[in-house]
Formats: structure tokens, C-alpha cells, sequence
């Protein structure tokens, strides 16, 4: 498929879907993409490195790709922020117990879903949560923690590519499409909900792991990327939604039976 069809102003996937850049290039004005070309929408890599291989070009299929932070090339990534940024010290605490479980430099050095390296630790720990408040990181004890699932997220004000929201979207006020929230991650089938104020509440047929304010959401009908919004807020974790309703149902006979014997 080739990435952009300029007399519609619509954005497609790329044929190498490995290397398609629609998630980045999501927010890209109709002025802009009007004037794009991008020849290698419609070739994968392998290809172009055989056409370069055909015409001699033998420097570019020795040339290495950067898998590190862009522009900077492989570095530990807290040492290089923590060149730019002051140390805000904080504690690790476990979402289950609410006990400290360690320190840590600054809350903006974590990720939610990223593994949380925990002095005198052999176990895996993962970030679920932070209060920029307080500085701390919410931790749980497995990298599939339901404390790391949510569903339901709200997002700024959607960049439509095609400029104005979808018709079936403006019509109904809800639409079903898909999304994702990382480049490469798969698409994952919601429904989105408009808002008066050009917003999007976006419901996911099955929860999602490490939804993350401040990442995009880019939604895609079809092999068409239709434009993205910021992730603005997010609904309860699956986990927050079990203890409500364990609350709700009320202790078990077992559970009331260890406080007060029956008699």
C-alpha cells in the first residue's frame, strides 16, 4: 500500500509494516501532507536494500541502525536526563499494600510498564502508577499486574489528518475503529465517544497494558490513519476495579469466620 494518496490528503499504512511511520507522522497537517511525497511507502526494507545492493550502494546495507534514544545513540537513559534534570527523590510503593518497597531519583525516570529495578529484589517489579505530588512510584509485583490494565481513556482534542472528525463519527457521536499508543504495538478495536470540545473518550473492547498520559493515542479505520490526540486521562485500572467490587460484595463467610469463630 502506498502511505499517502495526495489528491485525497489521506494517510496509509505502510507496505512494510515493520517500518511504518504513520504513528509519527499522525498530527501532520492536510498544508503538509498535500506537498509529502514518500516514495518507499509502498516498498519494505529487504527491497530497498536489494535495489540499493543492484545499483552498488553496498555503504548503505553496511550501515547500522540506531535502536537508542534518537540523535544521541546508546546511553543509559537516567544518566542522561539526570545531566538535565535535578534528582527528585521519591519512594517505590507496592499499589497492593501500600508498603515502601525502595527509593528512587526522580518519579519522570519511569514509565508506567516498565520494570522497576528494587534494591535486594530478586523478583521482577513493574511501574503501574506515579503522583507527580508526592514523587511516588507505584509498583506491582508481575509484569501482567491487572493493576497495569485499563480500558477506558479520555484524550485531548483529536488532529483529524482529513481535518474534521469522520462523518459516521459526527453523525452517531460514537464510532468504532482502532488505536494504539505505541509504534509498532498492535491495533487494538475501540469505540470512541466525540465530545462537544473536540475530545475523545476512547473504550477498549478488552483492557490494554501500560496506557500512559502524555503518550498519543493514533487511530486507524481500515489501512487509514485517521489522526491522534494526547492522552489527556485514564479510567481505573482493572485492578482498582476488583477491590471496588470486592468491597462491594463484602467479606466472605471464611474471612468473617477468622475474625469472629463461629459458635
Amino acid at each position: 500500500l502506498k502511505e499517502v494518496e495526495l489528491l485525497e490528503g489521506v494517510m496509509l499504512k505502510w507496505a512494510d509494516l515493520f517500518k511504518d511511520q504513520t504513528f509519527f507522522l499522525s498530527q501532520i497537517s492536510q498544508d503538509a501532507l498535500r506537498k509529502t511525497i514518500f516514495p518507499l511507502g509502498d516498498l519494505t526494507k529487504n527491497f530497498v536494500k536489494k535495489i540499493a545492493a543492484e545499483h552498488g550502494l553496498h555503504h548503505v546495507l553496511k550501515k547500522k541502525e540506531s535502536m537508542g534514544v534518537c540523535f544521541i545513540g546508546e546511553r543509559n537513559f537516567e544518566n542522561f536526563l539526570l545531566e538535565y534534570l535535578e534528582p527528585q527523590p521519591g519512594n517505590f510503593v507496592s499499589v497492593e499494600d501500600k508498603k515502601v518497597m525502595g527509593t528512587h531519583k526522580g518519579w519522570f525516570l519511569y514509565t508506567i510498564g516498565q520494570r522497576a529495578r528494587l534494591a535486594g529484589l530478586k523478583d521482577a517489579w513493574f511501574v503501574v502508577d506515579k503522583d507527580v505530588s508526592t514523587g511516588d512510584v507505584f509498583v506491582a509485583p508481575s509484569t501482567d499486574h491487572p493493576a497495569l490494565y485499563r480500558d477506558l481513556l479520555r484524550t485531548n482534542r483529536v488532529h483529524w489528518i482529513a481535518e474534521e472528525p469522520p462523518v459516521e463519527l459526527i453523525r452517531d457521536k460514537m464510532m468504532e475503529c482502532h488505536f494504539r499508543f505505541r509504534h509498532q504495538m498492535a491495533l487494538v478495536p475501540c469505540v470512541l465517544t466525540l465530545n462537544q470540545d473536540g475530545s475523545v473518550w476512547v473504550t477498549l473492547v478488552k483492557p490494554a497494558r501500560a496506557i500512559t498520559p502524555g503518550q498519543f493515542a493514533v487511530f486507524y479505520k481500515g489501512d487509514e490513519c485517521l489522526g491522534s490526540g494526547k492522552i489527556l486521562r485514564m479510567g481505573p485500572s482493572v485492578y482498582t476495579m476488583q477491590q471496588g467490587k470486592n468491597r462491594e460484595e463484602g467479606p466472605k463467610k471464611e474471612e468473617i469466620d477468622k475474625i469472629e469463630p463461629a459458635t
